[in-house]
């Protein structure tokens, strides 16, 4: 929403001059901030947890999608990126190729790039055709005895370079996870947040009967101060608690992180960030299609 918004700072500057607890304890910071958010987010997710950074809350999706399906392997596309920490470096094939390599419990499918990827715009189905490409990751998998817990996708790959899903890919791909009996993770920690204009979270671009089983988000949702957070269903959530082994995050969720995740959504809603987003990007594309129309070198305008 800005560099150093005042209306951030003030609600951070207010709270901290106020009580802060750790997350142990209720505050109605936290509990304000989880109901403004979940007007955001489809009615089935409904269970926040709250985090510090991005990183950590692919880190906790990764942990749900296994305690829930009690399988381990996940798939991810290929030059994707989710964060910083061991886990996640392990579903990054923009990282671990440099690093340790490829885990056998990582699958790693083609990005649904219609300019470069493997089935492009003249393609009769690109979108099946994407999505048969996880069928078939899933059913080696399931040869070698292993089962999937995850599909863990950004919505729109940013990293991997700016692409934009065809519709109905995510709906297509869920279908062959969840009948492997995993859950379908939406990455929204760069996307979110209204970003995409037309939608609040960018998942919502592959149409309205989408609902991923866990949305993961972070960056955006401060404005640079750290919070980040996971929604998920009840279902997951219980399968999570189930364990005895409680989440507890010492300053996820703490009072003065809430009071700026709530002032940010104030001025998203306030100053129409939105709409402008829309607007702005629209301007933007139409100018830069007209230079891509006069410019053979321009391929593709995203």
């Amino acid at each position: 929403v800005g560099h150093c918004h005042p209306d951030v700072v003030k609600a951070a500057h207010d709270q901290n001059q106020l009580l802060n607890t750790n997350s142990r304890y209720l505050h109605d910071n936290l509990v304000n901030y989880a109901e403004r958010l979940s007007k955001t987010l489809p009615e089935k997710l409904c269970i926040f947890y709250f985090l510090n950074s991005g990183s950590e809350a692919n880190d906790l999706a990764l942990r749900l999608a296994r305690q829930y399906t009690k399988h381990e392997d996940v798939i991810v596309l290929d030059h994707a990126y989710h964060g910083h920490l061991t886990s996640l470096i392990d579903i990054s094939p923009y990282k671990f190729r440099n690093l340790e390599g490829q885990k056998e419990w990582v699958h790693v499918a083609p990005v649904p790039d219609t300019y470069r990827g493997l089935y492009r715009e003249d393609h009769e189905d690109s979108v099946t055709a994407y999505a048969n490409e996880v069928k078939n990751i899933i059913d080696q998998a399931h040869k070698r005895g292993r089962k999937i817990a995850a599909f863990f996708v950004e919505s729109l790959p940013s990293v991997g370079g700016q692409i934009i899903p065809p519709a109905g890919y995510f709906q297509k791909v869920a279908e062959h996870v969840r009948k492997a009996g995993g859950v379908f993770v939406a990455d929204e920690i760069q996307v979110g947040f209204g970003r995409v204009g037309k939608h609040f979270w960018a998942f919502q671009l592959q149409g309205e009967d989408f609902i991923p089983d866990i949305v993961t988000m972070g960056k955006p949702i401060g404005n640079g101060h750290p919070i980040a957070c996971v929604a998920t269903t009840k279902e997951i959530a219980e399968a999570f608690a189930a364990t005895g082994v409680e989440y507890f995050n010492t300053f996820g969720g703490n009072p003065v992180s809430c009071a700026v995740g709530l002032a940010v959504l104030d001025v998203i809603e306030k100053e129409h960030l939105q709409a402008h987003a829309t607007e702005v990007g629209n301007f933007l594309m139409k100018l830069l299609q007209e230079q891509k129309n006069k410019h053979p070198i321009i391929g593709d305008v995203r």
